[in-house]
């Protein structure tokens, strides 16, 4: 197996599978799932299963929040950090940081003022990266012409 990639707790990654090019993400290990923070989520179905359309602020500066849709491949109970549980869809979502590329399962939620608009949990890190606590973005900036706020 190949070492792990370092990792500071801040990283940009991307999104290729929903279009989305950059996105500021919190690398949190006390978190088992990854998370989008979404604006405007609505379920819909085709051909009988459930998808859900959604806008992502990437968090990068001075570009708007970003369409996108995806199957719903679960629903299920999540506890946030503040101790409330509430129900998410999950949709599989396709990940590219450091070079790697792979899927891993992301719930869906909306909560204002998220410094970060994705959580990537413990599970779609395990096995891939090492997360240095006291480093930043390790990974560098976003793809040129996105600029971080």
């Amino acid at each position: 197996m190949p070492h792990p990639v370092p990792l500071g707790w801040r990283e940009w990654l991307s999104l290729p599978g929903l279009g989305i090019a950059a996105v500021r993400a919190k690398v949190d290990t006390g978190a088992r799932s990854s998370a989008l923070h979404v604006l405007d989520q609505e379920t819909f179905h085709r051909d009988g299963t459930e998808y859900v359309r959604f806008l992502l602020d990437t968090g990068v500066h001075g570009l708007a929040p970003q369409p996108a849709q995806a199957r719903v491949i679960d629903r299920r109970r999540v506890t946030d950090s503040g101790g409330h549980v509430t129900e998410r869809p999950f949709i599989l979502a396709r990940l590219r940081m450091a070079g790697l590329e792979w899927e891993a399962e992301v719930n869906l939620t909306h909560r204002r003022n998220m410094l970060f608009p994705m959580l990537l949990g413990r599970t779609a890190l395990a096995g891939r990266f090492l997360v240095d606590p006291a480093s930043s973005f390790l990974q560098g900036d976003p793809p040129e012409g996105l600029v971080p706020p």
